[in-house]
């Protein structure tokens, strides 16, 4: 004789709230403890987990971790879709539990979107990594127009042991339109003193300028020359126009703030313009290309996992 009170279990009902939800399915089926740590594991062990090791690790290794985090979350998700259908299958003699009600499952899927999971995107965007796409070639040769990049976040705020330095890749909001962030390379910390002239700057009254060499046609005009910097680790390349007539540039960074200058020297807009930027408004620092596409030449194959510098 049938149990008046069982109630089969669905498998397309189950496999739709893992779909909705990972975990969700389980708890349709149940399994309240399972579904509970299907969930935590997605929202953050995978993602925040191995982002925060990435971020820790030297440079080369966050864009293959954070590929590794995306697969595992994936993983994760159609794991919970096929479990949650399996074991429904199994429950045709099954006695829901008092609160195995619609109400409890759209409960938790708000509570679990709108609290949970936003909470966790939220602190790893904010606080951790982000990703931005590059719209201008303000910064080439190193940072090029259509690059995807990782942005690190651990900068600028309280206990944070990443300090900027000086030849940092900064993502910062844009002090004549708060609303938009700008990508530039940071020259001079609080204190420094600034010079440019004739294609050439100093900081402090040493010369930045590490070599000079000229790159084929194909990446340059013949009027641009292919200089190096020294930063505060490692020398990176800067274009200078040479048609266009050098403007001679002098000022003390003021405290609390840092003086920007695009890469692409002749072709940029930074503290030369607008002035300095408070430090409270460097938001990241740019650390690895993630994907990079050219309308031209289409995807740049060699691009992809490059660490900026």
């Amino acid at each position: 004789m049938t149990n008046i009170n069982t109630s089969p279990r669905k498998p397309l009902l189950a496999l739709a709230l893992s779909i909705m939800l990972p975990g969700l399915g389980q708890v349709y089926n149940g399994q309240l403890n399972r579904g509970v740590f299907i969930f935590l594991a997605f929202v953050f062990i995978t993602l925040p987990f191995i982002t925060f090791v990435a971020l820790i690790l030297p440079p080369v290794w966050l864009f293959p971790l954070l590929v590794l985090s995306l697969i595992a979350t994936l993983g994760l998700y159609a794991y919970s879709i096929w479990d949650a259908w399996r074991v429904a299958r199994q429950l045709s003699d099954f006695n829901p539990y008092p609160w195995q009600q619609p109400a409890v499952y759209v409960a938790l899927l708000l509570f679990a979107y709108l609290s949970v999971i936003g909470s966790a995107t939220q602190y790893v965007r904010g606080h951790l990594v982000e990703a931005f796409r590059i719209p201008s070639d303000n910064i080439s040769p190193n940072v090029l127009r259509g690059d995807y990049l990782f942005a690190d976040k651990r900068v600028n705020c309280p206990g944070c042991k990443r300090q900027i330095k000086h030849g940092d890749i900064a993502i910062f909001v844009y002090p004549n339109n708060r609303t938009r962030l700008y990508i530039k390379r940071i020259i001079g910390l609080p204190g420094d003193e600034i010079k440019i002239q004739s294609h050439e700057v100093f900081v402090n009254g040493k010369s930045l300028k590490a070599a000079t060499t000229q790159l084929s046609s194909s990446k340059l005009n013949d009027d641009e020359k292919y200089l190096y910097e020294r930063g505060n680790a490692v020398d990176y390349p800067v274009l200078w126009d040479e048609t266009i007539d050098a403007v001679d540039f002098t000022m003390t960074v003021p405290s609390g703030q840092v003086f920007v200058l695009g890469d692409n020297r002749d072709k940029t807009t930074d503290s030369r313009k607008f002035g300095t930027v408070p430090l409270m408004d460097v938001v990241g620092l740019a650390r690895q290309v993630w994907f990079s596409y050219s309308p031209d030449t289409g995807v740049r194959w060699k691009r992809l996992g490059m660490v900026l510098k």
